[in-house]
């Protein structure tokens, strides 16, 4: 087995699609805010805007899904396409419930 193609799964595609908007997601805290990680999750769940948040947070994966679109690593571009479903489920639980 080729080493690129070795790195060629879904789960390479699957642990960075959602680990990348979970760290988008402290950055925007850490640059946006200069409160407690509970009290800006607070105040985004009081105005009915954390699914708008959880939402831009996942635009990093569209950068990492060209990525592995333009390396030829395909089913790791579907790994990011299946974390980044998962993140909209998650998403629109938040939203409706």
């Amino acid at each position: 087995m080729k080493v690129a193609a070795k790195y060629d799964k879904l789960v390479y595609g699957l642990v960075p699609g959602l680990l990348l908007p979970l760290i988008a997601f402290v950055v925007t805290w850490l640059i946006i805010s200069d409160i407690s990680f509970g009290e800006y999750m607070k105040q985004f769940r009081q105005m009915d805007r954390l699914s708008s948040l959880i939402s831009l947070s996942a635009i990093p994966n569209l950068l990492l899904f060209f990525a592995f679109i333009w390396m030829e690593k395909y089913r790791a571009a579907r790994g990011v396409i299946f974390a980044t479903l998962l993140l909209a489920l998650v998403m629109l639980i938040i939203k409706f419930l």
